[in-house]
C-alpha cells in the first residue's frame, strides 16, 4: 500500500510540474472522447425510440435491446456473443453432456453458416453433413444476414420434427438438400475400444463427463488386454471434435504428461495470463500416442494435440485442424441472460497461437472419401484376389515349419487382412495404428 501511495504522489508531482505542457492536452483529449461516447449513446437513444414509435408494425422493446447487445457483441469476432436466459440455460445443458439438437459445432463465415464438425452419432453425423460444410438456408429460408444465433434458433424445433437444410460443399457443383429428424442429443464424451494390440480413444467433445470416461475406458480396455505389457500404444482420435471446456482440454493433457507446460492463455493485461502445467503421472505408462486431427478439431481438441506435440509426447497424423485459439469466457447477467465474450487467446508449451492457422500434423494424411461401388471396382477387387501356390492341386507342402509356427503366421495373417478392412473403413485411424505396431517392432531402443 505505501508503495502504491508514493507512487501516487510522484505522478501528482510531476503532473504540477508539467501542467502547462502535458495536462491540457491530455484533459481536452479524455473530455472529448468521453463526449463523444455519450453523443453516441444519445444516437442510440434516438433510434432506439423512433423505432419505437414509428416502426411500421408494434415491435418489443426488449427484443430490440437484445438485438442491439448481440450486434454489438458479434462485431468483435464470431465468437462473442449475447445469450438469452433460454440459451443460457441450454448451454448449461449442454456441458452436462445431452441436450435437444442435430448434433452439429457450427460457425459463421462470409454470412452463412459454416459446420465446425457433426457429433458423432447425432442426427447430423447420420444425415452425412461434414466438417467444412455451409448451410445457406433452412427450410427454404436463407441463413445469409442472420446472427449465428438466428441461425440456429431456426434449426432448433421439437424432437422428433424433420428439418431441411441446404448444404454447399467443397468438391460438389451444386448446393444440395439435407433431411434431418431433429432428436436428443446425447453425448458420449469417450468410445474406447481396442484394434489388435492399440487401444483407441475417441474423444467426441470436452465437457464434464470427458476426462472420467476417459480414464475408466482406457482402463477397461487395458484389462481386457490383459495389461499395459499387451498394449503397444494409443490413438487419441480428436477428429471433429468441436471443443469445449478448457478445464477438460487441461486434464485430458495431463493425463498423459509427467510434466511441462499445458497451455497459456493471455489476455489484454499481461497480469491477466495465466500458465497451467501437467502434474506427475501418465496414464499411458509411456506407451506411444497417435493423435489424430482434422479440419473439425477446434478449440480444446487444439490444446491437447498441441501439448501433446510440443512436448513430443505424440505424433500428431491427419490434417490441419480448424485454428480456434482464442478463449471465451461466459458472464452471468441480470435477468438470467449471459455474455459469451473472448478474453484471451492460448498458446501452446512451444508459445505458438494457433488461432486462424491451426495445428499442423506431424503427417498429414487425408481421408479418402468414400464412393458408391461400381462395376470396374468389383473387378478390381476380383483381381486382387487371385489365386496363391497355395491353392494349386498337388503343391509341395512347407516343410520347415511346426504346425505352431504356421498357425502363428495364419494368425498373424489375419490380423493383417483385418488391419486392410480397417483400412478400407477408416484410411487415417488404420495408418496411425500403423505407425503405433512399426514403433512396437523397433522395441525399447526406438524410445
Amino acid at each position: 500500500m505505501k508503495k502504491f501511495a508514493m507512487a501516487a504522489l510522484g505522478g501528482t508531482l510531476a503532473g504540477i510540474i508539467a501542467t502547462t505542457q502535458v495536462a491540457g492536452p491530455l484533459v481536452a483529449q479524455e473530455t472529448a472522447r468521453t463526449s463523444n461516447v455519450y453523443e453516441q449513446l444519445d444516437l442510440f437513444g434516438d433510434i432506439f425510440e423512433r423505432i419505437r414509435v414509428q416502426y411500421v408494425e408494434e415491435v418489443d422493446e426488449s427484443d430490440l435491446i437484445e438485438a442491439a447487445i448481440n450486434g454489438m457483441l458479434t462485431s468483435l469476432d464470431p465468437h462473442s456473443s449475447y445469450l438469452s436466459p433460454d440459451d443460457a440455460a441450454q448451454m448449461r445443458v449442454q456441458t452436462r453432456g445431452e441436450f435437444g439438437g442435430l448434433g452439429i459445432e457450427v460457425t459463421q463465415e462470409e454470412g452463412f453458416v459454416k459446420v465446425v464438425s457433426p457429433i458423432d452419432g447425432t442426427p447430423a453425423d447420420e444425415a452425412g453433413i461434414e466438417a467444412g460444410d455451409f448451410i445457406t438456408h433452412v427450410d427454404g429460408e436463407s441463413v445469409l444476414g442472420l446472427t449465428l444465433d438466428a441461425a440456429v434458433d431456426l434449426m432448433r424445433g421439437p424432437v422428433g420434427s424433420e428439418i431441411i437444410i441446404t448444404v454447399v460443399r467443397e468438391g460438389e457443383d451444386e448446393p444440395f438438400d439435407v433431411s434431418i429428424i431433429r432428436d436428443t442429443i446425447k453425448l458420449t464424451a469417450v468410445r474406447a475400444r481396442t484394434e489388435g494390440s492399440t487401444v483407441v480413444l475417441r474423444v467426441t467433445t470436452f465437457n464434464d463427463q470427458t476426462t472420467p470416461n476417459l480414464e475408466s475406458g482406457f482402463k477397461e480396455q487395458v484389462e481386457a488386454a490383459g495389461g499395459m505389457e499387451n498394449v503397444n500404444g494409443i490413438v487419441l482420435d480428436l477428429r471433429n471434435n468441436p471443443g469445449g471446456l478448457l478445464t477438460q482440454a487441461i486434464k485430458v493433457s495431463d493425463a498423459f504428461l509427467e510434466k511441462g507446460e499445458i497451455v497459456s492463455t493471455r489476455g489484454r493485461n499481461p497480469e491477466d495470463g495465466e500458465r497451467f502445467n501437467a502434474t506427475p503421472g501418465d496414464l499411458a505408462e509411456g506407451k506411444p500416442i497417435v493423435v489424430l486431427i482434422n479440419g473439425g478439431s477446434a478449440s480444446a481438441s487444439e490444446i491437447v494435440a498441441g501439448a501433446l506435440k510440443d512436448h513430443r509426447r505424440a505424433i500428431v497424423v491427419g490434417t490441419k485442424s480448424f485454428g480456434k485459439g482464442s478463449v471465451q469466457t461466459v458472464m452471468p447477467l441480470r435477468g438470467d441472460g449471459a455474455m459469451r465474450l473472448t478474453t484471451a487467446r492460448y498458446y501452446t508449451p512451444s508459445g505458438r497461437s494457433i488461432q486462424a492457422l491451426g495445428v499442423s500434423p506431424d503427417i498429414v494424411v487425408e481421408q479418402p472419401r468414400r464412393r458408391p461401388d461400381t462395376e470396374e471396382d468389383e473387378a478390381a477387387e476380383a483381381a486382387r484376389k487371385t489365386r496363391s501356390e497355395a491353392d494349386l492341386r498337388g503343391r509341395l507342402s512347407n516343410d520347415s515349419l511346426s504346425e505352431d509356427e504356421v498357425r502363428q503366421i495364419e494368425e498373424d495373417r489375419a490380423k493383417a487382412e483385418a488391419s486392410a478392412e480397417l483400412r478400407e473403413q477408416d484410411y487415417q485411424l488404420a495408418y496411425a495404428i500403423d505407425i503405433l505396431k512399426g514403433l512396437s517392432a523397433l522395441g525399447p531402443a526406438a524410445e
